[in-house]
């Protein structure tokens, strides 16, 4: 199989900064790792086994060190699961499934049973949501409810938008390596400046082949097949997931929705403060 990083040298800079940031954590943790059918999942470990079950499932280009950041006191109340997404510069194999068919959900429900959790939250950032929603269609019978901030999979943003505004200084950071088509992108996307995801990023643009496939939306028969219930947290200001738009067709589409918040200053990655109340909203259910 053909590695998704460029050199052995990349891979090495990009999991040493995983490391790095798993460490910084400061917190009790162990690694699963999880055979399924699609390829090895590696999986972070924290809270109390006696808590109830709460997995929670990073964005594209991401790893679980940042989604334990995210929500850093979830594991208060829960034990924390936070998934490394297959082929994505992590921890997990390198294994690009499809987004077309419920591949993703059929990984995440083989994890779950893997582990014998039943009556599992689901709290997923970007893609991480459209991993979520391919669960619930393939199989939602061991979900007890979830949490979709900014998720891809329900509404797209104008493409000419995206490929002048991010895809294509993300191309010139790629090509040039100067450090100001970075900051143009992460400007685009991230709601607050983010020093980690400056360093983390320039690696993954830099050695790791990303998956440039347009994200599909979900139909209308399966989001109303789906019974659990969802918060969906949206952001006004997001270029890729536009928040208004996302509210308006998921209010259409699905009859499980148990509340929607619109985050009126938020782009597409969250701050330290809104992250901080779709916590409490978690912690407080």
């Amino acid at each position: 199989m053909t590695s998704l990083y460029r050199s052995e040298q990349g891979k090495k800079a990009i999991l040493h900064l995983y490391d790095e940031k798993l460490e910084s954590l400061s917190i009790e943790y162990q690694y699963k790792i999880v055979d399924t059918s699609f390829g090895k999942t590696n999986v972070i470990v924290t809270g109390e086994p006696s808590n109830p079950p709460l997995f929670i499932i990073h964005g594209s280009n991401g790893c679980a060190p940042i989604s334990l950041e995210t929500y850093p006191n979830l594991s208060t109340q829960f034990q924390v699961f936070a998934v490394d997404v297959l082929a994505q510069p992590n921890k997990s194999a390198e294994i690009r499934l499809s987004m077309k068919d419920d591949s993703y959900g059929k990984w995440m429900n083989e994890i779950i049973v893997s582990l014998k959790l039943d009556k599992v939250t689901l709290v997923g950032f970007s893609f991480g949501g459209l991993a979520i929603l391919k669960t619930l269609i393939n199989n939602e019978s061991k979900i007890k409810e979830v949490y979709l901030s900014a998720p891809a999979y329900i509404v797209n943003g104008n493409p000419l938008k995206a490929l002048f505004k991010v895809f294509i200084p993300m191309k010139w950071f790629i090509r040039t390596k100067k450090i100001k088509f970075l900051e143009k992108f992460l400007d685009e996307i991230f709601t607050e400046k983010d020093e980690f995801a400056v360093k983390y990023l320039s690696q993954v643009f830099l050695h790791f082949n990303m998956d440039f496939t347009p994200v599909p939306i979900i139909s209308k028969t399966e989001a109303q097949k789906i019974t659990t219930p969802i918060t969906l947290i949206a952001a006004k200001k997001d270029i890729m997931f536009p928040g208004e738009k996302m509210l308006k067709r998921a209010s259409k589409i699905f009859t499980s929705l148990k509340r929607t918040v619109l985050l009126e200053d938020s782009k597409h990655v969250l701050n330290s403060m809104d992250n901080a109340k779709i916590e409490e909203l978690i912690l407080t259910k």
